[in-house]
């Protein structure tokens, strides 16, 4: 009994330690390699171009289904997880009424902003923060999450979805490394989420789960792709809300 009841604790325990590996990493050498992903440097091997690649059509995609839905201008867009900015600072270009952009890393956080202000974009219609994705709050008319959920295990990124619809009036655009038995394979050889790429623990999911948890919050799912590239496989789902 009393091993039951300390379960939650050591759960929560669990997370937390796991969310302060995730946060140290990008503050550290996490930080060095994934900005040089995230940008046109020639200093990357094999494995983290073609994830630079994968992500890039992950972004496009975004992008994309944002422009012909038509709801971009005076729209609010979160970007949960923003990393470099990869999809904020494209999304402010092409004219997004206003946009709050934020990473649980503080360095990733500032290089977002310095790459934004470089390319001379409307401050006063973007910013950018370091929080991690329990904090955020507000309400916002879209929110996205872009391959953020690698870092929850499913129960967990169950509970963000939720957080994040709490949060969406009404658009959520989610992406994450779907479960499938070849997928678990790959992963498990080390041919999905090879080392040399990072260190902290990544994690796959099942779509079923994250498609029920949104539901529950009101929004249903509408538009779905996977895109892939060696080493790279993300599921990419748009819900509105019902």
């Amino acid at each position: 009994a009393a091993s039951e009841l300390m379960a939650p604790e050591q759960l929560l325990n669990d997370k937390q330690a796991e969310k302060q590996e995730v946060k140290g990493y990008f503050e550290t050498t996490g930080f060095d390699r994934w900005n040089r992903i995230y940008s046109e440097s020639n200093d990357v091997n094999k494995v983290q171009r073609n994830i630079r690649v994968g992500h890039q059509k992950t972004v496009d995609e975004v992008l994309a289904w944002i422009e012909e839905s038509g709801q971009l201008k005076d729209v609010s867009f979160c970007d949960a997880g923003c990393g470099v900015g990869s999809l904020s600072i494209p999304l402010a270009k092409m004219g997004a009424g206003f946009i709050n952009a934020s990473d649980i890393s503080e360095a990733m956080a500032e290089e977002a902003d310095r790459r934004a202000r470089d390319a001379q974009l409307d401050m006063a219609r973007l910013s950018f923060a370091a929080s991690d994705l329990e904090s955020l709050s507000g309400s916002f008319h879209t929110v996205c999450c872009l391959d953020v959920f690698i870092h929850y295990p499913q129960e967990a990124a169950e509970e963000m979805v939720r957080h994040l619809c709490a949060i969406t009036e009404q658009r959520l655009i989610v992406s994450f490394a779907p479960y499938t038995p070849l997928l678990a394979i790959l992963k498990g050889i080390g041919q999905l989420f090879p080392g040399p790429s990072k260190t902290t623990r990544a994690y796959t999911l099942r779509e079923k789960g994250i498609v029920a948890a949104a539901q529950a919050s009101g929004f249903n799912p509408v538009r779905r792709s996977l895109n892939k590239a060696p080493f790279y496989f993300s599921r990419l789902i748009e819900f509105e809300k019902a």
